[in-house]
């Protein structure tokens, strides 16, 4: 059997040296034999406030080297039992939006190819939707946790039907996710209309107001979305960074007071271990406003948070 990639110990590489990779793992090319690969989408041209998180993939990457290989509070040993490496950044055009989201879901269908689980590290939130239709390609219709400040379901921004404020009314209309199996977590803030966050609900999207979560551990609300969708559904969960408040991570480009905290981050990530999670993001982290790295930081440790809870991962 081949041996599983490790990432470098610090015991054996001081934590500011080494490659540039998520985790301090292997830069890889070949993705036969992978079971996660992990990859960048350096890109901030979808966004509508802040820029910055074209940046995002190399800071997270480079925050990620403080994470240790072994899960301490929950006993996952993800690199124990799943064959994990980074292949590096999408090419994305800098100039055009749509070229880039072209890219992305081009790139996505050549990794799709092969049986690794993309994980993908942004990026503003609008790659998300060019990932969703390389996805249902593969595994039809799917679930969708998605963890966010915002709906995401505008029409159009400035005339654009393709940008990180249309996402997932877009997937809904395409049919790339189930609707009722569509949760939508630490939504919060102002908006144009009364109606921004309730229409989705009519189409069946699950919503759940950040307001409506504060004090309380999303153990129990992580559960009941794990039973709901079931064992076997396929998943899909896209993690905007901005979800948190802005106390923990301050460095993204639309942030919004009053969300959730590192704490309800991880209950939550942890209560979805049992689903069939096919692909994930972790999107909108922008260095630039953060120069202390924190936002980094929690972003990588919520990717691990992810990479703890797919499924095939041993527990020790």
């Amino acid at each position: 059997m081949k041996q599983k990639n490790q990432p470098i110990s610090g015991n054996d590489l001081a934590r500011f040296s080494g490659p540039g990779s998520f985790m301090r793992l292997p830069y890889v090319n070949d993705l036969k034999g992978l079971d996660v690969a992990f990859l960048g989408i350096p890109m901030d041209i979808g966004t509508s406030w802040r820029s910055g998180t074209r940046f995002g993939p190399k800071e997270v990457r480079a925050q990620s080297a403080m994470i240790r290989p072994y899960h301490m509070g929950t006993g996952a040993a993800p690199f124990d039992s799943l064959q994990v490496a980074d292949i590096g950044d999408l090419a994305i055009n800098t100039f055009s939006l749509s070229e880039s989201l072209k890219i992305v879901e081009q790139s996505y269908d050549a990794i799709l190819n092969y049986d690794a689980m993309p994980v993908a590290i942004g990026g503003d939130h609008s790659i998300t939707l060019p990932i969703l239709r390389a996805m249902h390609r593969r595994h039809g219709p799917m679930a969708l946790v998605h963890v966010d400040a915002h709906a995401d379901v505008n029409d159009d921004m400035f005339g654009e039907r393709e940008t990180h404020g249309t996402v997932f009314r877009r997937a809904y209309e395409e049919g790339l996710i189930l609707p009722e199996k569509t949760y939508q977590i630490g939504l919060r803030g102002t908006g144009y209309t009364a109606e921004d966050f309730t229409e989705a609900q009519g189409w069946g999207f699950q919503q759940f107001p950040a307001q409506e979560l504060w004090h309380r551990s999303l153990s129990t609300l992580g559960s009941e979305v794990r039973r709901d969708i079931g064992p076997d559904t396929p998943v899909y969960v896209s993690y905007d960074i901005d979800s948190l408040d802005p106390a923990f991570a301050p460095g993204t480009g639309t942030p919004e007071i009053g969300g959730l905290t590192t704490a309800q981050a991880m209950e939550m990530i942890r209560a979805l271990k049992g689903l069939n999670i096919v692909g994930c993001d972790l999107v909108e982290v922008s260095p630039p406003y953060d120069t202390t790295g924190n936002t980094a930081l929690v972003g990588a440790n919520i990717l691990f948070e992810l990479l703890c809870v797919l499924p095939g991962v041993a527990y020790r």
